[in-house]
């Protein structure tokens, strides 16, 4: 399969489309003809990795190792690097198919990152892996989807029930305090140790529900076009406030589900 190819899935009256070399994002995904997900090159829903949200002025440290990254969203480092990468896809069925990247300079840390996207005609699961090739190091996975604020005629609403907001500074970043949720709009972590669960309903068209069992979702919906409700598997800055490690026996996973009904 070549890299330019747009990789298809279908299940029932549900169109997924993968673009592998722009970031492995999902470009369009179609319910009964409904597109859901926010038109354009940079929108879609692309996976977070290896790090999500912004990273304070792009440094981290790996045990007493300080690693600088490009900022991309000065002052910060946002959204990882897998979105700006040509993916490979491994495999590709009517329904799965399954991608790879080799983690590269800017990351400092060898490894491979997978994405694995399961269709039926009322769920999509994606998972994603990080493994390294040698040195353990932390990192952060998760996804960004931009859903259309509109669906046939139907503008959006959000429903969920998080335990805490995460207190953001005027730098974006979390304070480390932990708040009661605040009404939207929202460019905002929450924390729902039970799992993320978010539902976004459009009366009359549909009802999804994005779910997870990781405790974080940033859920942003201060522009016009689109709302984004993104599980990931720490918080914004986590490679300093909350680092997970990767190592040569135990790889980052990490997965969510989105659920559909007609109404």
């Amino acid at each position: 399969m070549s890299m330019s190819e747009e990789v298809r899935l279908a299940a029932g009256d549900v169109e997924l489309t993968i673009t592998p070399r722009n970031g492995c994002r999902i470009a369009s995904l179609r319910v009964a003809g409904d597109e859901l997900l926010r038109q354009g090159e940079r929108y879609g829903c692309f996976p977070m990795v290896p790090w999500c949200g912004r990273t304070d002025r792009g440094r981290f440290l790996n045990g007493a190792t300080r690693h600088q990254l490009p900022l991309n969203a000065p002052p910060h480092a946002i959204h990882g690097t897998g979105r700006d990468t040509a993916w490979r896809t491994a495999r590709a069925d009517k329904a799965e198919a399954v991608f790879t990247y080799d983690l590269a300079d800017p990351w400092p840390y060898p490894g491979r990152v997978t994405q694995m996207v399961e269709l039926t005609d009322t769920s999509l699961t994606l998972r994603l892996g990080v493994e390294t090739y040698g040195d353990s190091f932390p990192a952060q996975a998760g996804w960004h989807p931009w859903f259309n604020r509109v669906v046939g005629g139907s503008a959006v609403g959000i429903d969920f029930a998080p335990e805490w907001q995460e207190e953001r500074g005027d730098d974006h970043l979390p304070t480390g305090r932990r708040v009661e949720p605040r009404p939207g709009p929202w460019d905002d972590c929450f924390g729902m140790p039970d799992g993320v669960d978010v539902t976004l309903t459009w009366p009359e068209r549909l009802e999804l529900k994005v779910t997870s069992r990781e405790p974080w979702v940033v859920v942003y919906d201060e522009q016009e076009a689109a709302v984004c409700v993104e599980p990931q598997s720490g918080p914004p800055n986590g490679l300093n406030t909350a680092p997970r490690l990767v190592t040569p026996i135990e790889p980052l996973e990490t997965a969510t589900t989105w659920s559909w009904r007609r109404l």
